[in-house]
C-alpha cells in the first residue's frame, strides 16, 4: 500500500492529471498484434502509415547524465557499450528532448533529483546527440524541479519577483541557456517554453501574468534564433490530449493574449489520456481554428510489469490496455499506434518520454545512495526544501524502468526498432 500511494502521488506529480480514463478496447487499436515475437517496425502488426518526409520520432533522455554517473552501461545492439544517443540514432530516433530546470541544487550543491537537469547537462545532451544527426528540442520548466499540471513553482531565485521583474529574469535565462546548449554544439530545433502548464508558469497562474512570462521566453528564443542564423520553433505544452475542451480553452488564451508560438504541444499517455480518436480530433481542431502546428510532447507504455530498482513504477497492472499487453511487443504497437495516429492529423511527430530511464542497480541501499548522490532517482530528499509535500516525503528511485526501451542492464530491447 505504501508504495502504491506513493505511485499515485507521483502521478500527480509528475505530469500527469489524475482521474483521466484509459483507452477501450476499440480506441487505440490499430490492427496491431501483440505476440510476444521478435519486434521490427516492417513485421510486427501493422506497418507505419506512410509518415511524412522529417516526421519527428524523438526520445526524451534528460536523465541520461545521472544515469551514467551513476554507473549505468549502455549497449549497442551488438551488445557492446555504446553512447546511448548512437543507439537511438541507429534505431531511428531523429530528435531528442532535455527538461532544463534553473536551480536544482541545494546551498550546498546537493541535487534535487530527477536528473538534477540544469543547462550544463542540457547542453552535454544535446552536443552527444548533435553528433549522431539529431536535432534538440530544449524544454524549459521555469522552475528549480519538477513543473507539471498541478503545480507550477517559481524558481527560488524569481520568489519574490514581481512578475515585470520576471518576466526580465526569464527572458535572460532563457537567452543564456540557450547560448550554452549552442556553444557546446547541440542542434536546437525547437524549445517549450513551459512544461505542461495548464495551472501557470513560474509561480504565476493568472493568464493576464502568464502570457506576459509567455510572451518574454517566446521574444529570447526568437532573439536568440535571429542572432545565431537557425530556425527554432517555439512550442507550448498543455496535458492531456483528451480534455479537447481544455486545451481548446489554453489555444483560445494563447490566441487572445497574442502569444507568438508555432506548435501546440500536448502528453498523450495512452493509459490515462482517452482515445486515439480523441487526440487526433484536438490536434486537428488546434490546426485548423488557430493554424498552429501540433506535436505530441510526451508518450510511453510498459514493456514489463516487473520493478527493476526497488522503488514501484507509475505504470501497472490496472494502467495496461486490452490490446497492448505488458511486453516488448505490446510497446511497439502501442508507440506505432500513437505514431500512426499522430502522423494522421498532420502533427510534426512523437516524442517517448525518458526512453533510457533505468534501473542504477539491483540493491536497494546502493540504489538510494546514488540517487542521493547523483540525482537519478526522480527525486532526493534534498528536494524537501523546494517541494517538501511531494517529493520531499517520497523521494526515491525511478518510476518508470519498465517503460524504458533498454533493459535494466541497458541492452536494447527489441522494441527500440519501432522508430525504424
Amino acid at each position: 500500500m505504501k508504495y502504491r500511494i506513493i505511485a499515485l502521488l507521483m502521478t500527480c506529480l509528475i505530469m500527469f492529471l489524475p482521474g483521466t480514463s484509459g483507452c477501450s478496447d476499440s480506441a487505440i487499436s490499430d490492427g496491431s498484434s501483440s505476440s510476444e515475437e521478435p519486434v521490427s517496425s516492417n513485421d510486427s502488426g501493422a506497418a507505419y502509415d506512410s509518415l511524412p518526409e522529417g516526421f519527428i520520432k524523438g526520445m526524451d533522455v534528460s536523465s541520461v547524465i545521472s544515469l551514467e554517473q551513476s554507473g549505468v552501461v549502455f549497449y549497442g545492439t551488438d551488445g557492446k557499450p555504446q553512447d546511448l544517443m548512437k543507439t537511438l540514432s541507429e534505431a531511428g530516433v531523429n530528435y531528442i528532448r532535455a527538461r532544463v530546470w534553473n536551480d536544482p541544487y541545494d546551498a550546498n550543491g546537493n541535487g534535487y533529483g530527477g536528473g538534477n537537469c540544469d543547462a550544463e547537462k542540457a547542453a552535454e545532451t544535446g552536443r552527444r546527440a548533435a553528433k549522431y544527426g539529431m536535432k534538440l528540442l530544449v524544454d524549459f520548466h521555469y522552475s528549480d524541479f519538477w513543473a507539471d499540471p498541478s503545480r507550477q513553482y517559481a524558481p527560488k531565485a524569481w520568489r519574490e519577483m514581481s512578475v515585470e521583474e520576471k518576466s526580465a529574469a526569464l527572458y535572460d535565462f532563457t537567452v543564456s541557456s540557450l547560448e550554452t546548449i549552442s556553444s557546446a554544439g547541440a542542434d536546437i530545433g525547437m524549445v517549450q517554453i513551459g512544461n505542461e502548464i495548464n495551472s501557470g508558469l513560474a509561480g504565476e497562474s493568472d493568464w493576464k501574468n502568464v502570457s506576459v512570462l509567455l510572451q518574454s521566453a517566446s521574444k529570447a528564443v526568437r532573439d536568440f534564433s535571429v542572432s545565431c542564423g537557425v530556425a527554432i520553433k517555439i512550442a507550448v505544452h498543455f496535458a492531456p490530449a483528451a480534455d479537447r475542451a481544455g486545451m481548446l480553452w489554453y489555444a483560445g488564451m494563447l490566441n487572445g493574449f497574442m502569444v507568438d508560438y508555432d506548435v501546440f504541444g500536448v502528453s498523450y499517455y495512452p493509459y490515462w489520456h482517452g482515445s486515439l480518436p480523441e487526440m487526433k480530433e484536438l490536434l486537428s481542431d488546434v490546426k485548423e481554428k488557430y493554424g498552429k502546428q501540433t506535436v505530441v510532447l510526451e508518450t510511453a507504455y510498459p514493456y514489463t510489469l516487473e520493478d527493476g530498482d526497488g522503488f514501484q513504477n507509475i505504470a501497472g497492472q490496472s494502467e495496461l490496455l486490452p490490446d497492448y499487453p505488458a511486453s516488448k511487443q505490446g510497446q511497439a504497437d502501442c508507440v506505432r499506434a500513437v505514431m500512426n495516429a499522430a502522423a494522421q492529423c498532420g502533427a510534426l511527430g512523437v516524442f517517448y518520454w525518458e526512453g533510457a530511464w533505468i534501473p542504477v542497480g539491483d540493491d536497494p541501499k546502493s540504489n538510494s545512495e546514488k540517487w542521493e548522490k547523483y540525482g537519478s532517482g526522480w527525486a532526493s530528499s534534498y528536494c524537501a526544501e523546494y517541494d517538501p509535500d511531494n517529493g520531499g516525503k517520497y523521494y526515491g528511485g525511478s518510476t518508470w524502468d519498465n517503460q524504458a526501451f533498454f533493459d535494466a542492464d541497458g541492452k536494447p530491447l527489441d522494441s527500440l526498432k519501432v522508430f525504424g
